[in-house]
């Protein structure tokens, strides 16, 4: 790598953190502004200074609530992972199969999760094991869509040599599918980090249950029902910051193993 590379590299790693920052504090600040010389009491609107004030006195609460739904957005994730990775093996298999089950995946995907997450935690006597079904579901498809695309993506021509030279489809998959699905299952994956976090959130709302084990989107409804905003507002940016950290999490994973051979985290790294 030469000097003038190197130094390319490193002012685009820079812009990508300092651009975001600077726009978001610029954001805070008008923000801050506004409810100053506007005197917004804040019930209505509470400044940014006022909702990190809040965050640093109600933050051991506040987290405590974060670990709960953070351990359903994790399983979720994982078994959107594992389940839905399966699922999309299975009709990379079988297109007879595929056919059959991959329009009740879509019903499940489209269906709203307001509407069937009570019968679920119904159904589902056991808390946890509800809301992780009901994050699941929101999950799981496009693991199940992206990971049946890329299955279906390997190289026809590559497919005919695997042929002609007699290998099984153990060895068809192993050598040339999966790591030609890994992409898509990870571009799946990164969606899908996202959308279980958003699927404990609303099956917390939805049952609506206090205690111990006490989610954030419990505590988001208390703040509501108190007129607590600037608490509110603290717990939804604690679910925003934990949303960007999963991503970010799901990103690095997805370039620490495509790196050195795919095209599109080749191309992030010389751009």
């Amino acid at each position: 790598m030469t000097p003038r590379l190197a130094v390319r590299q490193t002012r685009a790693r820079l812009w990508r953190i300092t651009a975001p920052l600077a726009v978001g504090a610029g954001a805070l600040a008008i923000w801050e502004a506004i409810v100053r010389l506007e005197g917004i009491p804040p019930y209505i609107l509470p400044g940014p200074m006022l909702i990190a004030e809040t965050l640093w006195t109600d933050g051991p609460s506040l987290l405590g609530s974060l670990l709960v739904t953070l351990r359903i957005t994790l399983a979720a994730l994982a078994a959107a992972a594992v389940i839905g990775g399966g699922i999309a093996l299975l009709f990379s298999l079988s297109r007879v199969l595929a056919l059959s089950l991959f329009p009740y995946a879509v019903i499940l995907q489209v269906t709203p999760i307001v509407a069937i997450a009570p019968l679920i935690i119904i159904w589902v006597r056991q808390p946890f094991l509800a809301l992780l079904v009901c994050a699941w579901i929101v999950a799981f498809f496009p693991v199940v869509a992206n990971t049946t695309v890329g299955l279906n993506s390997a190289d026809r021509n590559l497919l005919t040599l695997f042929r002609l030279y007699s290998a099984s489809q153990t060895q068809t998959l192993r050598y040339l599918k999966l790591p030609t699905a890994l992409p898509y299952f990870l571009a799946g994956l990164r969606i899908s980090g996202g959308l279980a976090l958003i699927g404990a959130v609303v099956a917390e709302f939805v049952a609506g249950t206090g205690g111990t084990e006490t989610g954030l989107a419990f505590r988001i409804l208390e703040a509501g029902y108190r007129l607590a905003i600037p608490r509110l507002f603290a717990a939804l940016f604690l679910l925003s910051v934990t949303g960007i950290v999963i991503y970010l999490l799901l990103d690095a994973l997805s370039r620490l193993l495509l790196r050195h051979w795919h095209e599109s985290a080749i191309e992030e790294e010389n751009e």
